[in-house]
Formats: C-alpha cells, structure tokens, sequence
C-alpha cells in the first residue's frame, strides 16, 4: 500500500502544477494573465453539478468528471484548439494511464474509468460535464470582456455554439445577458447601469 501512496504522492504535486499553467487561447485574445487550468476546472465542477442537477443527471458525477477533465494537461499543456491543428495524437486516456501507474489498483482503474467516460460522452453526466468545460468557457470569456479584452468574443460565441444541453444553454443566455457585477449590485442595492 505505501509503494501506491508514493505513486498518488507523486501525482498530487504534478497535479498542483496546474495552478500555473496558463489556459493559453486567451492569449490569442490578448489576455495577458489568463486564468490557470486549475481555475478552469474548479469552476467546471461547480457549473457540472450545476448543469446535472438541473438535467436530472447525478450532479456529484458530472463534478467529479469535470474535476479531472485536464489533469492531463500537466503533461501536454494546455493545448489550445488551434494547437490541436497540429497536435492530434495527444490521447488523454494513455496520458492518464500513465499518470496513474503505480497507484493501488482500485484508484487508478476508478480514474481511467473517469477519464474514459468523459472522452466517450455517452453518459448524462459527461455529457453535462462537457458542457460545464464549455459554459466555463464562455463565463470566463464574458468576464474578460468586462474587463476590456474585446477579442473574447470569438470564444464566447464558439462556445455557445457548442453547447449541448437544454440547461446549459438557457443558463449561457442568462449570463450573456448579466454583466459580471450584477450580483454585487442585487447584494448592494444598487442599479443596473
């Protein structure tokens, strides 16, 4: 058990790199300090439980897929989808097979499972999973919009595009229609400029 533990070990600190890796198409956009991978999938998870609850899909699944969707990205970096042009033999799934050798058995096969229900998007819960990935997207998009980066629009409208689901849609139309600092101002009693 404790050679596994070292293995786990060992994948905590690589998993912690993504907290400064850079989700690098925004820099296409001209966002000089892009969020982190990490940041990204924090709020994946929180918008695929989100998504599922209002689905009628298990919400604690769609989060814990979310919560691992780029865990390959420590080893791949966060491959923009213009990179992916000209880098498409990345496969997540063997990313993560090695990611996961040498854990016990239980938890690396638990974690390929993941990964592999979240590449077939088949189930509800990857399919709202995929979605957060997407609303995320777009949420953070119109967030660096308010904060001057124009250029964002082209994400903001891709990934609208790409939405799947009855509930992430109705909520991209909610958030494109709020500024992002409309719920300081309900909290404040302030006006809508």
């Amino acid at each position: 058990m404790a050679e596994g533990l070292t293995a786990v070990a060992r994948f905590l600190f690589e998993a912690g790199t993504l907290k400064q890796s850079r989700r690098t198409g925004w820099w296409m956009a001209g966002v000089r300090d892009p969020e982190s991978v990490a940041e990204h999938s924090w709020r994946s998870a929180l918008l695929a439980s989100i998504i599922a609850k209002l689905e009628g899909a298990d919400p604690n699944r769609a989060a814990f897929l979310a919560t691992w969707h780029d865990t390959q990205e420590t080893r791949l970096g966060d491959v923009n989808h213009l990179g992916k042009k000209y880098s498409s033999t990345a496969d997540p799934r063997s990313v993560t097979a090695d990611q996961t050798e040498g854990m016990p058995a239980a938890l690396a096969q638990a974690v390929r499972d993941l990964v592999d229900e979240y590449e077939d998007r088949e189930t509800p819960e990857a399919i709202c999973a995929r979605d957060a990935d997407k609303l995320e997207c777009l949420l953070q998009g119109v967030e660096y919009k308010a904060q001057g980066y124009t250029n964002v629009q082209r994400w903001i409208d891709n990934s609208r595009g790409r939405l799947t689901t009855k509930s992430a849609c109705l909520l991209a139309d909610e958030l494109l229609r709020q500024d992002s600092l409309d719920w300081l101002r309900d909290i404040l009693g302030e006006q809508r400029p």
